[in-house]
């Protein structure tokens, strides 16, 4: 074998094995992995969820989804349409890559997965008659005898605040929130508010579904058209 020829095949056997255990050289698993392809689900939900829900899923300032009464009552079809169309009219933004957003279909369905699994406690209301996940408001008229015998313990007898809780009235949080919302508030309760749940709100008396969504309606029907408070205009002065 010529000089030359000897050069050529090292160079290639080099080539091919050689450089595999050179220090440095990228391996598989440095590639960069594409957004679209991120199948992790604390990523996931890390980079799209926690700013709102929090890291665990609870103490953020969105609802909290590390509740197991939640998650026993809201169905799949429900959480994925909420995550890939967002919900109008509120700060719950779409994710959905066909709306705009940066997460596949695959990448919802690993969300509300991994949620249940993690968070969700299906035993402890197995064959508990628990309200339906959506409905129209009711009465606003019968809502507030409901609200004094189960709310205003806490809120107020007017809801705007009582020595309990804050007000639950307040035009910008009216205006922040959906029908839905507050209904979930109503049902699911706010744990880590300390807000209590469709069942306790009067201990040994569950609210009815009537009562939830009348209820819902004398909420709805305190929503103002524009709200917040311009700034107060400057007073003259003289001389």
């Amino acid at each position: 074998m010529s000089r030359l020829l000897r050069r050529v095949v090292c160079a290639a056997a080099l080539a091919v094995f050689g450089c595999e255990s050179m220090p440095g050289r990228p391996v598989p698993s440095d590639r960069p992995v594409r957004p679209t392809q991120i199948t992790s689900f604390d990523l996931l939900w890390g980079t799209h969820c926690a700013g709102c829900h929090g890291a665990d899923g609870s103490l953020g300032a969105a609802r909290p989804m590390k509740e197991p009464l939640y998650l026993a009552w809201v169905d799949d079809g429900s959480l994925r349409r909420t995550i890939r169309a967002g919900v109008p009219g509120t700060l719950m933004p779409a994710f959905g890559a066909a709306q705009g957003g940066g997460l596949t279909d695959e990448q919802i369905e690993i969300l509300i997965r991994s949620m249940r699994s993690r968070w969700g406690q299906p035993g402890r209301f197995a064959g508990a008659a628990l309200p339906a996940y959506a409905a129209p408001p009711g009465d606003a008229e019968r809502g507030a005898a409901v609200y004094a015998e189960f709310c205003a313990g806490c809120h107020g007898s007017d809801g705007t605040g009582g020595t309990v809780r804050g007000s639950i009235v307040d035009p910008a949080y009216l205006a922040l929130v959906s029908d839905q919302a507050l209904r979930t508030v109503v049902v699911a309760g706010r744990a880590d508010l300390g807000m209590p749940d469709f069942r306790m709100a009067k201990p040994g008396t569950p609210m009815t579904d009537q009562q939830i969504a009348d209820v819902v309606a004398w909420l709805v029907g305190h929503r103002v058209e524009f709200p917040g408070q311009p700034f107060a205009a400057k007073e003259k002065t003289h001389g």
